[in-house]
């Protein structure tokens, strides 16, 4: 089968940025190549490395694309929505998506990360990714922070504790639990949040 080829008319750093995605799409885990990459873009390894001098810039932007699908940060300007909702929704969209099986999910990353060691490209992958959700998470804070919402301090340290945090709920979402869940972790997101901006 012949391998998909970039659009037609795309900039060679989109190129780029569409041959690294759609080849961590065919082979989740795999260690990309910076002469595989360019060769499935179509252009040369120097203007890759122009664009992204190294594996890691690259893999941070295609994760970056891919979150910038799943989950959105638009909603954290809406100022017609207080600073609480917003910072509750934006923690919210980090947990498993409604209609998906939280213990799926789990069994995945637990077969890809812990039950064996992970492989040079699946350890990028998941390191690039949990980047990505701390970055998302710190924007969040920083546009509460700029808008008065939030006093100023350390949003990097509070992005992680907020990830840690929700990590720690996304495990119990796959455990056995009772009908209230998820009232329960509505509340417990509401907690987290009035704690972050009481800060």
């Amino acid at each position: 089968m012949m391998a998909l080829q970039p659009p037609e008319g795309i900039s060679s750093r989109e190129k780029i940025l569409w041959a690294a995605a759609t080849m961590l799409g065919e082979e989740p885990g795999a260690m990309m190549s910076v002469r595989a990459v360019a060769k499935r873009a179509g252009v040369s390894t120097g203007s890759l490395q122009h664009h992204f001098p190294t594996k890691r810039a690259l893999m941070d932007e295609v994760i970056a694309r891919v979150y910038d699908l799943i989950i959105p940060v638009d909603a954290i300007h809406d100022t017609s929505i207080p600073a609480r909702e917003r910072l509750v929704a934006c923690l919210q969209r980090l947990l498993v998506s409604a209609g998906a099986d939280p213990r799926d999910a789990w069994r995945e990353t637990f077969d890809r990360y812990i039950a064996t060691e992970p492989s040079e490209g699946a350890r990028a992958q998941y390191l690039a990714s949990e980047r990505e959700l701390h970055r998302r998470i710190e924007y969040c804070l920083n546009t509460l922070e700029d808008e008065g919402a939030l006093l100023p301090g350390d949003n990097a340290r509070r992005a992680r504790i907020l990830f840690t945090f929700v990590n720690g709920l996304s495990i119990a979402q796959a455990l056995p639990s009772d009908d209230t869940q998820l009232p329960t972790e509505v509340e417990t997101l509401y907690a987290v949040a009035d704690w972050v901006l009481s800060q």
